[in-house]
């Protein structure tokens, strides 16, 4: 363009040039050279302009492709850790149910029915996963969304392939949909494992494997979408639940509560001790659960990063805190601590920072293992007294106490003004109000689905084994065989 001027610039200075020397002298001859010269200058500027136009338009043409070329979308990538890291999560999880949740509750019950409780954990958590990948996880994950339920889209893992790909939390970043199915599932099995301990050592056990598909169907699934589910109703309305309070340890508490209520107390309840058959195994139990925790919290954060650490570091510490809270409170209240309050305060911190995990600092994960250990302890003696129900196992005291406890104070200390993860218009009212309808939701919701199935299976094939089978013990009366031959 400059080159452009410059020219025009010249033509009209040699055209002035030229006029006024013509006018002066007033040569015909000078004239024609003056002629000559311009045409010459005129013919030159129009083929500098032709060659200098397509250029000039060309750039405005680029620049303008450039402006208005959208922005690429980026690749979604799976990066190989997160991959490895959720299929060791997913082993801790398998880990924390067969044999750590099988051995915890093994341990609690009599002699007699040592391998029935052990029977009905692994069977219940196989059962449950083969229903998750036939139909549960289309219902729960796949690709309706739904306010309560998802659709039929991927039963039998159908459009599931090694190259399909499931979304985390963050953008762009995958891991393989496969993965993260098996993860999901291992938390739908323990699940519906963690409600046999409500009514063990009197339960037929097809009577168990009928009502937790039951309850698996219209209890686990449909709460799992709403909470974790894309378009899920609690999900939307902000309810914060890491890894599994409301969806788990309520869900699986309240309906192991009606169950209790339902199939009735044992045999001598309340007239007879029922201690422990063996605490070492308890305790062992109780360890596999903790070491296996830490693939449930951690892995939910689905990426091998610095909110897996947060989460890992919560699980550690609330379960310390509450270990010390419980076995505090028990010297305090029956002037000793005991092998089982110490173990039972390690479940009862895991439920209750498992909510809070991935969203609260450090400090507060203590306080919430504080709070579990001491009003869980309260759960197991005070409340369960209230209750009347012969809740076997405890497993309302410890994982719907601490569920509850732990769903309430994510709303707490999530704030970043306790060390938490929260926005800055996070609000602690706002969000405890929030935590506290999806307790309630999930509380109706189980214990409704819960209370029709058992009806359904006390129909069909009934609850309860024969008194003589329970005097007798329900390894050798529904399963044949012995635990123990001497």
């Amino acid at each position: 363009m400059k080159k452009l001027l410059s020219i025009l610039s010249l033509v009209a200075f040699m055209g002035a040039g030229a006029i006024a020397t013509s006018s002066i002298s007033y040569a015909e001859d000078d004239m024609a050279e003056a002629t000559e010269a311009m045409t010459e200058m005129v013919e030159t500027v129009e083929t500098t302009m032709e060659e200098a136009m397509p250029a000039e338009e060309a750039a405005v043409e680029e620049v303008a492709v450039v402006e208005e070329a959208p922005a690429e979308e980026v690749a979604p990538t799976v990066d190989k850790g997160d991959t490895a890291w959720m299929m060791v999560a997913t082993l801790l999880v398998i880990l924390m149910t067969v044999p750590g949740l099988a051995l915890f509750y093994g341990g609690l019950v009599r002699s007699k029915n040592m391998l029935s409780i052990l029977m009905q954990v692994l069977v219940v958590f196989s059962l449950i996963s083969v229903a998750w990948a036939v139909y549960g996880y289309s219902l729960a994950f796949g690709s309706g969304e739904g306010l309560i339920i998802g659709d039929l889209g991927k039963v039998f893992l159908s459009g599931v392939t090694m190259d399909s790909l499931a979304a985390t939390f963050t953008d762009g970043v995958m891991i393989p949909e496969m993965i993260f199915i098996a993860f999901q599932c291992t938390f739908a099995g323990i699940t519906c494992a963690l409600i046999v301990g409500s009514f063990a050592e009197r339960t037929k056990f097809s009577a168990v494997l009928l009502f937790s598909l039951l309850w698996f169907t219209f209890s686990y699934i449909p709460i799992a979408h709403m909470v974790w589910g894309t378009g899920g109703y609690l999900l939307d309305a902000g309810a914060l639940d890491f890894a599994g309070g409301t969806v788990v340890h309520i869900n699986a508490a309240v309906a192991g509560l009606v169950g209790a209520y339902m199939v009735g107390k044992r045999i001598g309840y309340g007239k007879e001790a029922f201690t422990p058959h063996s605490l070492t195994m308890t305790m062992v139990g109780a360890s596999l659960l903790w070491v296996g925790w830490f693939g449930f919290n951690a892995g939910s954060n689905l990426e091998a990063t610095g909110g897996a650490g947060l989460a890992f570091i919560n699980t550690l510490l609330a379960t310390a805190a509450a270990v010390l809270a419980w076995s505090l409170g028990e010297a305090v209240t029956r002037g000793k601590a005991s092998m089982l309050g110490a173990a039972s305060g390690a479940v009862a911190g895991l439920v209750a920072i498992t909510p809070a995990c991935g969203s609260v600092g450090p400090m507060g994960a203590i306080i919430v293992g504080l709070a579990g250990g001491i009003l869980c302890l309260w759960g197991v003696t005070g409340l369960k007294k209230m209750l009347g129900a012969d809740d076997s196992l405890d497993v309302f005291g410890v994982h719907g106490v601490g569920g509850i406890v732990g769903a309430l104070l994510t709303g707490v200390f999530t704030a970043p003004s306790l060390g938490g993860t929260g926005g800055d218009d996070f609000s602690i009212v706002s969000q405890v109000l929030i935590q506290g309808e999806g307790v309630l939701i999930t509380i109706v919701w189980s214990g409704v689905v819960a209370y029709i199935s058992y009806k359904i299976v006390d129909m069909v094939i009934g609850l309860r084994v024969s008194e003589d089978a329970e005097r007798e013990g329900l390894d050798t009366a529904s399963h044949g065989e012995r635990a123990y031959t001497a």
